[in-house]
């Protein structure tokens, strides 16, 4: 079995830059999209397990045999619609498949409640999936006996692995999850932002499973990512954004407890949603709040945006869907023309930007960093119980 290439996990010299594949293409599709994006400096690729879209292992492998270098993974499997053995089976055939390049990506995931499935305690399920999937790597053929899942002991994968132990990614948001990847995870992923006030809030949430582990503070690596559209019409990407994010936003907006969305804002967009009307949902959502949920315009604003994450202390950006008007031409844009204004030095000297200051968690409101009327106006809430449990 061939190796991994030097250095394919992680950089460390840089910021990592990511893009974000929906699997709704037809075969071959993938493989050149993929084949596009190592070209350019892009590092991983990650492919969506959205509900009711392709499996993401058939894009995965299609686009393992075209490349030679990017990271390749499912952001993200669930324990809930995919049993643990399951997930241990396939990211051990992807990283055969890519000789080494893949990485294990778990969430709770959402939406599962239209296919009449139930997501109780998402952090024990998490936890003990974690250790179900490393185990079968591993080869350990001791039995379990979870909370949640069993297995007979002498049960084990029935055919050679590449790797025994593949890198972790979490998709995680509330405390209590983010406590469990401090102490478990190589990488988190906050989906559905792009927002710079909350690098400093899930540090402070991944530190005390940091500390619990034994591990340095800030040793797991943060992702943020987001829908993104960029094109030399940045008016027309920024319309499309608004379209995608409207989709979502009910879901993401509540989990980020820098935000407040103005009043009567989300039942409007919700209300425009359910009727079809996806454009006119978008256009309620005004400049800043978008900018917080998606990278949206020509590269040179989608650049900026991705500064200020680099800036915060991201370690990876992951461009998401749609990419632009069309895949190819927002990929293209992405390494072509936003990367390289990027400086994706890490612990560069950032000079302040008072519109960007974060104390605990919320924006610094002295002097003009104020949100414009009519606008959300960020502020730090309560965690309810359901952001506790994600």
């Amino acid at each position: 079995m061939r190796d991994a290439p030097e250095g394919a996990w992680p950089r460390t010299d840089r910021v990592e830059i990511g893009i974000g594949l929906q699997s709704d293409k037809p075969a071959g599709e993938y493989a050149r999209l993929a084949r596009l994006a190592e070209q350019s400096e892009i590092d991983v690729i990650s492919v969506f397990s959205d509900l009711m879209f392709q499996p993401p292992l058939f894009a995965l492998l299609e686009m393992a045999a075209a490349t030679d270098r990017v990271r390749l993974g499912a952001a993200c499997w669930n324990p809930y619609s995919m049993h643990p053995y399951e997930i241990a089976g396939q990211v051990a055939a992807l990283d055969l498949a890519s000789h080494g390049r893949a990485y294990l990506g778990l969430a709770r995931g959402t939406w599962l409640h239209s296919v009449g499935l139930d997501q109780p305690a998402p952090v024990s399920h998490l936890r003990e999936a974690v250790g179900y999937v490393r185990d079968l790597l591993a080869g350990n053929t001791a039995g379990v006996e979870g909370a949640v899942f069993r297995r007979d002991r002498g049960v084990s994968l029935r055919f050679p692995v590449q790797r025994s132990r593949v890198p972790l990614l979490l998709g995680v948001w509330g405390p209590r999850a983010c406590a469990l990847a401090g102490t478990v995870a190589d990488e988190v992923k906050v989906g559905g932002s792009a927002n710079p006030e909350l690098v400093a809030v899930m540090r402070e949430r991944l530190a005390p499973g940091e500390r619990e582990a034994g591990r340095a503070a800030g040793s797991t690596r943060l992702v943020l990512g987001a829908v993104t559209v960029v094109d030399e019409d940045g008016e027309r990407a920024r319309r499309r954004a608004r379209a995608e994010v409207a989709m979502y936003l009910a879901v993401v907006a509540q989990l980020d407890p820098t935000v407040e969305l103005p009043h009567g804002l989300l039942e409007k967009v919700q209300e425009r949603v359910a009727a079809g009307d996806h454009p006119g949902a978008g256009a309620l959502i005004p400049d800043d709040l978008l900018d917080r949920f998606a990278f949206s315009g020509t590269p040179e604003q989608v650049a900026a945006q991705a500064q200020r994450l680099i800036d915060a202390g991201t370690d990876r950006i992951e461009f998401g869907t749609p990419h632009g008007l069309r895949d190819d031409t927002g990929i293209a844009l992405i390494g072509q023309r936003v990367v390289p204004l990027l400086d994706r030095r890490r612990g560069r000297d950032v000079p302040p930007d008072e519109d960007l200051l974060v104390v605990g968690g919320r924006r610094n409101v002295s002097g003009h960093a104020s949100s414009p009327p009519g606008t959300a106006a960020p502020r730090t809430r309560p965690m309810s119980l359901s952001e506790e449990e994600l």
